[in-house]
């Protein structure tokens, strides 16, 4: 599909103004929770420097959402996701290049996914990111120093965009051309060099290598996160229900024998039926939006489970 074909690039429909409103929901709700966060430290920096050098110079409100290693392994563990909000109060640049890449290469990434299944992908590369970088010291990797920023789930959505769309130019310092590819290979491969090793960085390097990791499993095995807490939900909804149980009478001695007709078709409202269903639409969402060319084998499985259920409900 070329770029005339999508809808916000077609003069018979929606304006420009009108596509940017419309595209990257997601993406503007993550750059205004970011900078409405970006914000609150700024007020919540403490007026005069500690002289104490063990005294935080970041303010409570960062203090307590900052990526810390102790702390985490002491069961703060909503750090990490929270420290993908934060960014460093010392320069506005941290801030504005995390947000220029998420806007930049996130609205197409979103376009591709959907708005919940993007979100999904941003919350947990930044997991998975900061999973790593806390790891990462007990392997004598990476450091201790507390991280904070949004730069692990921009790189996933950067790797992913790169997967996607290969061949397309940015601009470097805004004139020097690179296609995305060879862009986002070099940064991985500076940051692995940098990581593995040892070299003294102010980056948190292990950041950024697990949200690219992430990316690209999550590319090449084709996973789709909102399907797993679909299935999640239809297995405890399944637990959840009661158990079946034949009931006999004691008294009843001598049963009286009953024809077996042919056994009734499964009723629409089960578990499974509903697992099926589910999975059903969501490769039918994916043929609508990339083709049945890119159905994979299991998806093709899915297709055929949800044909046999259909003939069987008609007989």
């Amino acid at each position: 599909m070329g770029i005339y074909d999508r809808d916000y690039y077609r003069r018979d429909g929606r304006s420009i103004f009108g596509s940017f409103t419309e595209r990257g929901t997601i993406c503007k709700w993550l750059i205004g929770i970011n900078i409405v966060c970006f914000l609150v430290q700024i007020a919540t920096v403490p007026m005069v420097r500690p002289l104490d050098p063990e005294e935080s110079r970041w303010g409570w409100f960062t203090d307590a959402f900052v990526l810390d290693q102790a702390a985490v392994l002491h069961g703060q563990l909503w750090r990490l996701i929270t420290y993908a909000f934060m960014h460093s109060t010392q320069t506005v640049m941290h801030i504005l290049f995390n947000m220029l890449f998420l806007w930049w290469f996130g609205s197409d990434v979103e376009d591709i996914y959907g708005p919940r299944e993007f979100l999904a992908i941003y919350l947990v590369s930044a997991l998975v990111g900061g999973i790593l970088y806390i790891l990462s010291p007990l392997a004598g990797l990476g450091s201790t120093v507390p991280c904070l920023g949004a730069s692990g789930a921009v790189t996933a959505v950067l790797v992913l965009c790169a997967f996607h769309f290969p061949t397309r130019i940015i601009y470097l310092f805004m004139f020097l051309p690179v296609p995305i590819w060879l862009f986002v290979v070099f940064e991985v491969a500076q940051d692995a060099y940098t990581y593995f090793g040892r070299a003294a960085t102010g980056t948190a390097v292990g950041v950024h290598l697990g949200g690219a990791a992430f990316a690209a499993a999550y590319y090449k095995f084709h996973w789709r996160l909102t399907n797993v807490f679909q299935d999640i939900n239809v297995w405890r909804k399944r637990r959840s229900q009661p158990r079946l149980r034949v009931y006999r009478e004691a008294e009843e001695e001598h049963p009286t024998p009953v024809a077996v007709a042919s056994a009734p078709s499964a009723p629409s409202g089960r578990p499974e039926d509903e697992q099926l269903e589910a999975k059903m639409d969501a490769v039918l969402e994916k043929i609508s939006r990339f083709g049945k060319e890119n159905l994979n084998d299991s998806d093709r499985e899915v297709l055929r489970l949800a044909a046999e259920a259909i003939k069987r409900r008609r007989t």
